[in-house]
């Protein structure tokens, strides 16, 4: 009984799926990194201590700048080679004027 459920999902939202979990598998490791380094390196310190990378506080480059530009390069990978059209099925014929079929 269960195989007959299984077989009557379509592709397209099965693939929908996993890629959608993908995404907030990321987003959660993006978040959790910016959010932990930001706190560890920001809270609590002296301000003499601060130490300069490329013009940001050593805190924002660690904690966001890197973050953003490794989880959109990841993002721009993902989008680019791993999301890929599904096929949605035949045109219709018959279009209404607000674009709708039937």
């Amino acid at each position: 009984m269960p195989d007959e459920k299984q077989s009557d999902i379509d592709p397209l939202v099965t693939s929908s799926l996993r890629e959608a979990i993908l995404v907030v598998l990321i987003w959660i490791v993006a978040a959790t990194w910016s959010l932990t380094v930001s706190y560890q390196m920001g809270y609590q310190r002296e301000p003499g201590d601060l130490n300069l990378v490329f013009g940001f506080p050593d805190w924002v480059f660690w904690g966001v700048v890197v973050p953003w530009l490794v989880f959109g390069a990841l993002s721009w990978w993902f989008g680019s080679y791993f999301v890929r059209d599904g096929e949605l099925g035949e045109d219709l014929d018959d279009i209404d004027e607000l674009g709708l079929g039937g």
